[in-house]
C-alpha cells in the first residue's frame, strides 16, 4: 500500500515491459528513418486493445474458473488479479496496431517488425507478474530452483507437502525470451529482416518456447484433442510466424525503402 492506493506487482510488471517495449520499438522505427515518438502514438491503440485481447482469451481458455453456480461475475473483470494470455494479446494488439500504424501513416508489418523484439523483452519482465501473484507453476521437482509456493494458495495441489518445490515456468519463459530478444536483434543486423519476417521469427521462437513451458504447466485449461489450449496455440503460432516469412519474402524480395506508407511519404515531401 501506498497511502490509499494498492501497488499491485503483477501490474508494475507488465506496465514496465510495455515502456521498454515501446522505447525500443522507436529506437528501431528513428533507425529506419521515423520520426521519434510514433511507436508511442501507434501503442495508445496497440496497448488497450492487446489488454482487452488477452483478457478475453484468458477467460474463454479458463472458462471453467470463472462460469459456473455462484460464480462472482464481475471476476472476468478483475485482471489485476492475474490472468492475460499472450496469444489473446498479439491478437489484440495486431487489430490495434493495424489501426495506429495506418494512423502515424506507418506500414504495419515496418511496426510490426520494429517492436517484435520488444514484445519479446515485455514479455521476459511481465511473467515476473506471475512470480508475485504466485501463478502458472509447473510439476513439482527437486531441482535446486525449485519454486516455493504457499500451501495456502487456492493453485497449490492438494495432496502435496507443504514444503514441495514447483517448476518456475515464469523463469523459464523470461531467460527464454531474453535470450529471444539477442537471438532477432543479432539476427536482424545479419539478414535484415523486414516486411514481417522479424515478427514471423518472433511468433516461431516464443511459440517454441512455449511449447515446453506450457507442457510443464499444472494450472487448469481447456482441453482440445488431449492438449492444452495454449499448446494449441503455440503450434499455430509456429505454423503463423513460418506463413508470414514465407508469403512476404514471395511478395517483397527486395529491400524495404522506408517504414512509411506511399501516401504519407507524398504528405511528408509536400
Amino acid at each position: 500500500m501506498v497511502g490509499p492506493f494498492k501497488i499491485h506487482f503483477y501490474a508494475l510488471c507488465i506496465l514496465t515491459g510495455m515502456i521498454l517495449a515501446i522505447w525500443l520499438a522507436d529506437r528501431r522505427l528513428v533507425s529506419r528513418g521515423a520520426t521519434s515518438g510514433l511507436a508511442l502514438d501507434i501503442a495508445l491503440w496497440t496497448i488497450p486493445i492487446a489488454v482487452v485481447g488477452a483478457r478475453i482469451f484468458h477467460v474463454l481458455t479458463h472458462s471453467g474458473d470463472y462460469f459456473y453456480p455462484g460464480a462472482d461475475l464481475t471476476a472476468v473483470l478483475r485482471i489485476w488479479e492475474g490472468g492475460i494470455a499472450i496469444y489473446g494479446g498479439l491478437i489484440g494488439g495486431a487489430i490495434g496496431a493495424w489501426i495506429g500504424s495506418n494512423r502515424a501513416g506507418i506500414k504495419f508489418w515496418s511496426f510490426a517488425d520494429a517492436v517484435a523484439p520488444g514484445i519479446l523483452l515485455a514479455q521476459a519482465i511481465g511473467r515476473w507478474g506471475n512470480y508475485f501473484n504466485q501463478e502458472l507453476f509447473g510439476f513439482e521437482t527437486t531441482l535446486p530452483w525449485g519454486l516455493e509456493i504457499d500451501p495456502d494458495n487456492p493453485a497449490f495441489p492438494p495432496g502435496l507437502p507443504a514444503d514441495t518445490l514447483f517448476h518456475p515456468t515464469f523463469l523459464y519463459e523470461s531467460i527464454w525470451s531474453l535470450i529471444g530478444v539477442a537471438i532477432l536483434l543479432s539476427l536482424d543486423k545479419r539478414l535484415n529482416l523486414r516486411w514481417g519476417t522479424m515478427f514471423g521469427a518472433y511468433l516461431i521462437y516464443y511459440s517454441l518456447g512455449r511449447l515446453i513451458t506450457e507442457n510443464l504447466r499444472i494450472d487448469p485449461s481447456d482441453i482440445i484433442l488431449g492438449l492444452r489450449t495454449n499448446v494449441w496455440s503455440a503450434i499455430l503460432g509456429v505454423l503463423v510466424g513460418a506463413l508470414i516469412i514465407y508469403w512476404q519474402k514471395r511478395q517483397h524480395p527486395g529491400p524495404e525503402a522506408s517504414v512509411y506508407k506511399a501516401n504519407a511519404l507524398d504528405s511528408r515531401s509536400e
